[in-house]
């Protein structure tokens, strides 16, 4: 019983990790693309910066944004 109980909760914890990967990375494609071009108007005229972006530079913010997450709650766990 055990067993089978693994065998059904690990393909679904991979499923539900995956889906919030996607999702995370469809929220910032999109915060990108809404953001970026209201803040830089003369860079991304310019091709300073892009206006959109692609799944795999989203990919690498989200990483970067959650390194940084992480940093500032360790640091903020180890003063208390």
């Amino acid at each position: 019983m055990t067993k089978t109980w693994w065998m059904l909760l690990v393909p679904g914890i991979l499923a539900l990790v995956a889906v919030a990967v996607v999702v995370m990375l469809f929220v910032v494609k999109l915060l990108w693309a809404w953001t970026i071009p209201d803040l830089f108007p003369g860079a991304v005229e310019q091709g300073l910066i892009a206006a959109e972006i692609s799944w795999w530079t989203a990919f690498k913010v989200a990483i970067f944004a959650a390194v940084l997450a992480g940093l500032s709650g360790a640091r903020h766990r180890r003063q208390e």
